[in-house]
């Protein structure tokens, strides 16, 4: 038998159902009549059976059924909870005189999404060390872009220094627009570009691609315009367009203001990457140069524009090129980064080559009549230890071919 409790939530669980249940039963026929179960309380659980044939002895007996379940719950016992140890008068059990323990904090779930690991540094990634005899940063000077480029690759140690046997290369020039060709000084010499790639390749390179993320015009166009397409493929090497499924959340481990962001993973996972800005005039950044080219190596730029000398460090940080090659044979003064008016366009014939890319944007600078100090992302970089903007400190080869 049923305790006095069971009996009488049972009654009140009949006496709900028949409440609920009368106004549905009245419509239906002693015979049986189909009926549709409201959509908005079962539609989800008896999709495909909303219609059924219901008599009245089967809805006499849905109604016991309920009502007897809702007593044997009633009737059940109460769960108990067993009796913890004794707490000690300390607040830790067996330690006397400790302090009281304090309650341990809930954790609290949040909406965060993670984020991938950053791909760490490989040796391979990591810059190499001067070797003896080779100059820490070399300035080449002359009319030829393909010898002076040569020259101050030699200066440095040559590029076997820096290119392994069976190397996935990447070069990352400055290609940020379609609108004007290599005489207006907003994209990197292509030139410059092809004589690098060459170089890779002779050193045993398996394959060196080269490729950029413009902001003006499509990536093929801006590839043809450039003249930098036609002058990679005829030195061996590929142009890739960088596929937006590539860009990937990553962590900056060492970043101080950006702590992730959506990085071009080929560029992180290759063996060697060579940096090949065009020394040029920046709006904002007041010049672009090595540091300021690998924003090209990101997604959503627009965003970076905040505190930017900063992040683009950060963005160094993790890029880290181990070859910095700053294009300038042609230097735009004015009104960049896309310029446009050959006025803004000043030879200086020069190419600049180190594996510290602060110092060789800091030897940049100085062609503009500017400072190290003048360029905030060199001062940032500089900072964090990414490389020396003290130009007395280093051995500078100066070459004039």
């Amino acid at each position: 038998m049923c305790c006095p409790r069971g009996r009488q939530a049972a009654r009140r669980q009949v006496t709900l159902a028949f409440g609920r249940m009368s106004c549905a039963f009245d419509s239906m026929t002693r015979s049986g009549v189909k009926f549709r179960l409201l959509q908005s309380d079962y539609s989800d659980r008896v999709k495909g059976y909303c219609m059924k044939r219901v008599t009245r002895r089967l809805f006499l007996r849905g109604v016991i059924v309920l009502g007897t379940g809702a007593a044997l719950a009633a009737c059940a016992p109460a769960p108990t909870l067993e009796p913890g140890p004794p707490a000690s008068p300390t607040g830790v059990a067996g330690v006397s005189g400790a302090r009281p323990a304090s309650p341990s904090p809930q954790p609290v779930a949040t909406s965060t999404p993670s984020v991938p690991s950053a791909t760490p540094l490989t040796k391979a990634q990591t810059p190499s060390a001067v070797p003896a005899g080779a100059a820490y940063l070399a300035v080449a000077r002359g009319t030829s872009p393909a010898e002076i480029t040569m020259r101050a690759i030699a200066g440095i140690g040559g590029m076997e220094r820096f290119v392994k046997k069976g190397y996935d290369v990447i070069v990352k020039p400055n290609i940020c627009n379609a609108n004007h060709g290599p005489e207006y000084a907003s994209t990197t010499n292509p030139e410059v570009v092809a004589t690098l790639v060459r170089l890779a390749l002779g050193a045993g390179a398996k394959r060196v691609r080269v490729m950029d993320y413009p902001f003006s015009g499509s990536a093929q166009a801006a590839y043809a315009r450039s003249g930098i397409e036609e002058a990679v493929k005829a030195a061996g090497g590929e142009m890739e367009v960088m596929a937006p499924m590539k860009f990937v959340e990553t962590a900056i481990p060492a970043g101080l203001d950006l702590k992730s962001w959506r990085f071009y993973q080929p560029i992180l996972e290759a063996d060697l990457v060579i940096n090949v800005p065009i020394a040029k005039d920046h709006g904002l950044a007041r010049l672009t140069l090595g540091g300021k080219n690998l924003m090209g190596t990101i997604e959503n730029r627009p965003a970076i524009h905040r505190n930017l000398g900063q992040r683009i460090a950060d963005i160094t940080s993790l890029v880290r090129p181990q070859l910095t090659v700053v294009d300038a044979v042609r230097i735009l003064v004015a009104n960049g980064p896309t310029g446009g008016n050959l006025d803004d366009v000043r030879e200086t014939n020069t190419v600049i080559a180190s594996h510290d890319i602060v110092a060789a944007d800091a030897y940049a600078t100085t062609l503009f009549g500017l400072r190290p100090e003048d360029i905030s992302y060199i001062v940032a970089s500089a900072k964090m230890g990414l490389g020396t903007m003290d130009l007395s400190s280093i051995r500078i080869e100066e070459l004039n071919v």
